[in-house]
């Protein structure tokens, strides 16, 4: 199957400083993959290279077959929304509005819903004639987020779209996207830190952490890709013995490690044995270990 992306060998550099690293992936048709990551990771500038924004120092990347450089075609199939969203301010009478905004966008859009444009302007209260310069940062939000999801694009690349949403409202956001790619399969990547709030929605996972990419896998092989083991240090031990551990921390005679790979139900007899209390990662604590890993290599790496 072709991808929908292809990143292969990208590296970004400004004044020196490495913003991309070599960064190579695919991503499949009609997926849902997160891009996670701390900010500062990496993302935006990946994000903003993906839609033709930027050029890339070394490797390069490919949207549906075409470099977004170089397909004018492309930006009719790829909706790029980010976090601080712009809009054109020139001299309407009363400013740019919010409905001119979703006009503008069905004229660009050739799968645009008008109907889904409109049941979202509702759901999230926007006022259709209300100059976009005079929304608050959740309502400027909300519009990027009607324009993404509603302009039903073959690839969707949303850059933390949800800044100033309320939890009320960022819920709105999952549900909706869930709802339609589920009715209208398209190929979307979602930049995110609030990891756990959208575990449920994501089939791949791509993280960045200072321009690298530490962990690529399907969604479902990083819900069980680690636990934490804690009880006696003497018992933790025992239990770790042979197995890869990512992180270990004790006090006193307490001990907690962190161990990749999936237990069957023999380790777990064996650890309620040992009397250890197992509790499997979370996305985002696979995510922060991941991350804390290529940290404590690059510190093990200087000192060499």
């Amino acid at each position: 199957m072709t991808a929908s992306i292809s990143v292969a060998g990208l590296s970004r550099r400004y004044r020196g400083q490495l913003a991309l690293d070599n960064v190579s992936f695919d991503i499949e048709p009609r997926s849902i993959t997160g891009l996670l990551g701390r900010n500062g990771a990496g993302k935006t500038t990946l994000l903003r290279i993906l839609a033709g924004a930027e050029f890339p120092s070394a490797g390069g990347v490919t949207v549906l077959g075409a470099s977004p450089l170089k397909s004018d075609a492309l930006l009719h199939r790829m909706v790029f929304v980010r976090e601080d969203q712009r809009y054109p301010g020139y001299g309407l009478p009363g400013g740019f509005k919010v409905w001119h905004a979703l006009r503008a966008a069905s004229w660009f859009y050739p799968d645009w819903d008008a109907g889904l444009a409109e049941a979202m302007v509702a759901d999230f209260g926007l006022p259709p004639g209300r100059a976009v310069k005079g929304l608050s940062r959740g309502m400027r939000s909300a519009l990027g987020i009607v324009i993404g999801l509603a302009a039903r694009a073959e690839v969707t690349l949303f850059d933390e779209p949800y800044a100033g949403l309320d939890p009320v409202a960022r819920q709105l956001f999952y549900d909706r996207l869930l709802a339609d790619y589920a009715e209208h399969p398209r190929t979307v990547l979602l930049s995110t830190h609030l990891i756990d709030e959208v575990a449920g929605l994501l089939e791949r996972v791509v993280v960045i952490d200072s321009g690298r990419v530490v962990l690529d896998a399907a969604a479902d092989e990083i819900r069980g890709a680690a636990t934490s083991v804690s009880g006696p240090a003497i018992a933790v031990g025992e239990f770790t013995a042979g197995r890869t551990v990512w992180n270990r921390r004790r006090i006193a005679s307490q001990e907690t490690a962190v161990v990749a790979g999936a237990l069957d139900d023999t380790d777990r007899a064996r650890a309620a044995a040992l009397r250890l209390h197992l509790e499997p990662l979370t996305m985002q604590q696979v995510v922060v270990q991941a991350s804390s890993r290529l940290q404590t290599h690059a510190v093990e790496g200087t000192r060499a």
